[in-house]
């Protein structure tokens, strides 16, 4: 499938967002090990999340998380601890090429039961449940903040409780803060001890009712338009944000206003959802150097836009992108060309644009990679580019399920042109 977008003449509508996928899953992995009747409210409902509900729900022997990271990781330490169960958790082709070794090894070192079914340090696993000390586990801080993660929402079950050491640089701590944050929500004991250690007490969950706010990474793609579009009188309101998330991407605003777009916040009672307006501010800098090791999954839509305004950057911290649903890093070079641009990258973690054009080569479309971000991060360009096409446009709803919907009420018009 293939659409072909065309923008509005003027952007004015209000936007109900997303439930935030990343607090969905930890809250559903928490709702599991508390073993409450109770489910979250708000729950996410893109792919990435249903994966999680499926298994949960209907327990099965294989569990197959699709192209879920999140999942993988998640449902590998929920599983290692459910004693009793044996499952196989297995997922898409190249969810059996994404590395999973680091956090195999550090639960086996806490006594998880944890075999490979095909190639060393990558899915399929077979997990054989049952109840692991904890204690002291020492593992690298540079790698995925999931791996962290996983290890952390295990650790009130574990009879010592867990005292996590993160060796060296640690890498998108803001989404380690935010599985602290909500693993807290529900009365855990889980806090940073000093600047490289967690401590999380042998207390269990207690269950609760909760309410999930709206994902501020789905934000970020209006906040593309508004930078992209021309009419300085253009306004898009978001539904269910917070003011003072514990969401890494919500730092997506204060990027944002150094390319012109102005967040006002209807509310900004702590802890509570409120509408978010975006406006032009008429201010935008000529180059943007930042550094993304806190926010990764926010660099394709900032490698997008920056060249589509014409403002050249550098962007560093991406190492992670080369192990996402696809090599971010070549994706991005490739497509962007297809756009006129020419995008560098250094050592695997930096990517550069210093005003180099080459010819366009718009007629096959962007290609999307089996990668939800590349057509949630690209469609925005139809503001500047005409007859954008994005090819599996389909994509998206592993985190943003009705991010089409939301675009066509917003007046883009979708063309669409199946395979024959």
């Amino acid at each position: 499938m293939q659409y072909t977008i065309t923008p509005p003449q003027a952007l004015r509508q209000t936007i109900k967002l997303p439930a935030s996928k990343s607090i969905s899953n930890r809250a559903l992995v928490i709702h599991a090990l508390s073993g409450a009747h109770i489910q979250p409210d708000n729950l996410s409902d893109c792919d990435d999340t249903e994966v999680i509900v499926r298994a949960l729900r209907d327990n099965p022997y294989e569990i197959d998380i699709k192209a879920a990271g999140t999942a993988m990781r998640f449902m590998t330490a929920l599983l290692s601890v459910r004693e009793g169960e044996e499952h196989v958790l297995t997922g898409t082709e190249r969810m059996h090429h994404r590395p999973i070794g680091v956090l195999v090894d550090a639960l086996r070192r806490l006594g998880a039961d944890i075999s490979y079914v095909g190639e060393e340090g990558f899915p399929p696993l077979c997990i054989h449940g049952r109840p692991l000390e904890g204690g002291l586990l020492e593992i690298p801080g540079n790698i995925s903040s999931q791996y962290i993660s996983a290890l952390l929402l295990i650790g009130p079950m574990l009879r010592e409780g867990l005292t996590l050491h993160l060796m060296g640089d640690i890498i998108s701590r803001p989404y380690i803060d935010l599985t602290l944050w909500t693993m807290r929500e529900f009365e855990a004991d889980a806090e940073w001890s000093d600047y490289e250690t967690i401590v999380v007490k042998p207390q269990p969950y207690q269950e609760r009712a909760y309410y999930i706010e709206n994902d501020w990474s789905a934000a970020s793609y209006w906040y593309e338009m508004i930078a992209l579009s021309r009419n300085v009188d253009d306004e898009i309101v978001l539904e269910g944000l917070m003011d003072g998330s514990k969401q890494g991407d919500s730092q997506v605003r204060y990027i944002f206003s150094l390319l012109g777009v102005k967040t006002t916040f209807e509310r900004t009672q702590e802890g509570i959802s409120t509408n978010v307006t975006l406006k032009h501010s008429g201010r935008c800098v000529p180059k943007l150097e930042y550094d993304f090791v806190k926010c990764p999954d926010l660099a394709q839509t900032f490698v997008v836009c920056c060249a589509l305004l014409g403002v050249k950057f550098h962007f560093r911290g991406l190492s992670t992108l080369k192990i996402k649903e696809t090599d971010r890093i070549e994706a991005l070079k490739q497509e962007m060309r297809k756009l006129g641009f020419v995008i560098h990258d250094y050592n695997n973690s930096e990517l550069v644009w210093d005003g180099e054009r080459c010819e366009p080569a718009l007629e096959a479309g962007i290609d999307t990679y089996e990668d939800h971000r590349m057509a949630l991060a690209f469609a925005p360009a139809a503001l500047r580019v005409a007859q954008l096409r994005i090819n599996n446009p389909q994509v998206v709803t592993k985190s943003y399920p009705h991010y089409w919907e939301n675009l066509e009420a917003a007046g883009f018009k979708l063309i669409v042109k199946n395979e024959e």
